[in-house]
């Protein structure tokens, strides 16, 4: 969805990448002890923000003065809070303006401001809508997949990457606001009109269910896309709704992970108890345990590729380490590191790494990923199809 897609700078692949482990260190120890570490030792309720006054190996000053001081000169302070970060040689360091970590923070919530739909450029070169949120604005208005996006408020999109097409459907800041107009030019066939549409404070599904098969003991498929808020408990009640013995077909690929939390919550799914993660701030140890109570006796093969990151291999980590699944597919990405955010003067946030997490066995995800049990690539779903009914999980 658009509200979930963002317009990345020059070092996009690392920088997407960052934005899903803003958090992990602050929401990683509050899922083990329930309460928000914060630099000068005291705590905070678990639905708070929390900052650091260092990140990395910069200190938050270093960059305000820069910050500061570019802006005394009438240039940028973003530009330079980045330039002081990049400088710092970590590979996941970055800088967001302020609209882009409020986009963010809402995304972690479950949460965006937009029209409801997900698009992507054809082979033709035109904007094709892929997806429409039941019940949203787009919806409403009769907007259906497959239909071709040609103007927002006025502006062809014919030639923009589709980043710039989703930045023009949320509109800036001012424009982004909840119930704030965009009129979209669109064609079907030989049908060409326009649509006024009211944007909306929209949620995510970031977990989808679906049975295998018609029989009893079919296994069930679930997809999950991102370990925003509510991921977690949405994937143990999948497991507890699960009938009888079938199998769990987990399926993890291109869930760039999320909120630390969630993966552990997921976690507490299949195991009772014990170990999820290990992980360093500043190079304190502190560990992650899953809640007991989970199913342990369900058969379960996750499904991984180059797109599994962050939180989604944290899991993945977890439930191989432990014997708990077979995992299929492709290495995983290699994002096992966790970050602290850092608010500076006008609003924009710095980030950088202050430690990693390691599975259960003691193996580093960062720049490693995870090598999968079993080998596969487009195939995945098949070859775990056929792993799970072996596992007697059904089919």
């Amino acid at each position: 969805m658009p509200g979930l897609t963002y317009h990345l700078k020059p070092r996009g692949l690392y920088r997407g990448a960052a934005l899903t482990l803003v958090f992990a260190s602050v929401l990683a120890t509050a899922a083990a002890t329930g309460s928000l570490p914060r630099e000068d030792g005291e705590s905070t309720e678990i639905k708070t923000r929390a900052v650091s006054s260092t990140v990395g190996s910069v200190d938050r000053e270093e960059i305000a003065d820069a910050v500061a001081d570019a802006e005394a000169d009438g240039k940028s302070g973003t530009d330079a809070a980045e330039e002081v970060v990049s400088r710092s040689g970590d590979r996941w360091g970055a800088v967001y303006d302020e609209r882009e970590y409020e986009e963010f923070e809402q995304a972690l919530d479950g949460s965006y401001t937009g029209v409801g739909i997900a698009a992507r450029r054809a082979a033709h070169g035109q904007v094709t809508v892929t997806g429409v949120k039941a019940g949203g604005p787009a919806d409403r208005a009769g907007v259906r997949e497959g239909d071709l996006l040609r103007t927002v408020d006025g502006r062809t999109v014919a030639k923009r990457p589709v980043a710039e097409v989703v930045a023009l459907l949320r509109g800036d800041r001012v424009k982004a606001s909840e119930g704030s107009t965009v009129v979209l030019g669109l064609s079907r066939g030989g049908h060409s009109w326009t649509t006024t549409l009211h944007r909306a404070r929209l949620s995510t599904d970031p977990v989808s269910v679906r049975r295998l098969g018609r029989d009893p003991s079919s296994a069930v498929l679930i997809k999950v896309a991102a370990f925003t808020k509510g991921a977690g408990t949405a994937v143990r009640d999948a497991v507890d709704g699960a009938p009888g013995d079938a199998g769990i077909l987990l399926d993890l690929r291109a869930n760039s992970g999320g909120l630390v939390s969630e993966a552990v919550t997921a976690s507490s799914a299949f195991l009772d108890g014990g170990l999820v993660a290990t992980y360093d701030v500043h190079g304190e140890q502190r560990a992650l345990y899953a809640e007991p109570g989970g199913d342990t006796e369900r058969p379960v093969v996750v499904l991984v590729d180059g797109g599994t990151m962050s939180a989604a291999e944290l899991l993945t980590g977890a439930l191989q380490d432990r014997g708990r699944a077979v995992t299929v597919g492709s290495r995983t990405f290699g994002k096992g590191s966790v970050q602290l955010p850092s608010k500076l003067p006008g609003g924009s946030v710095a980030e950088l790494t202050v430690g990693h997490y390691r599975t259960p066995a003691g193996r580093s995800v960062e720049g490693s990923g995870i090598t999968p049990d079993v080998g596969a690539g487009p195939e995945a779903q098949e070859r775990g199809e056929t792993v799970l009914s072996g596992l007697g999980g059904g089919s």
